[in-house]
């Protein structure tokens, strides 16, 4: 038996089919999107965002690299902290047992 996959794209915005769908990435407060959007709706859109991006500063990075207890939330004084208060075991770097996740979180 032969088998066909389709794929259909719609517009995001008007849900209307079309063969020059385009996906859209764009940035706004840290995060990343993504849209499909017909060429009528991504002209629209870029004359929308046109001013701002006449004004604004294009970066060539992302922001900075965090180390994973910045990014997890647990800093040098939380590992100390659980070191005295039951967890003689936690280490400087690295994941935390569950259980000490817990006793951070209740704190």
């Amino acid at each position: 038996m032969a088998r066909r996959t389709v794929t259909i794209l719609s517009d995001d915005l008007d849900g209307k089919e079309s063969r020059d769908i385009q996906t859209v990435s764009f940035g706004y407060a840290g995060a990343i999107y993504e849209i499909d959007l017909s060429k009528k709706n991504r002209a629209a859109f870029e004359k929308v965002l046109a001013p701002y991006l006449d004004a604004a500063r294009k970066t060539t990075t992302r922001s900075p690299r965090r180390s994973a207890s910045t990014r997890t939330g647990v800093t040098a004084d939380d590992r100390a902290w659980l070191r005295a208060n039951g967890f003689p075991d936690v280490k400087d770097r690295g994941r935390l047992p569950a259980a000490a996740t817990a006793a951070l979180a209740a704190r």
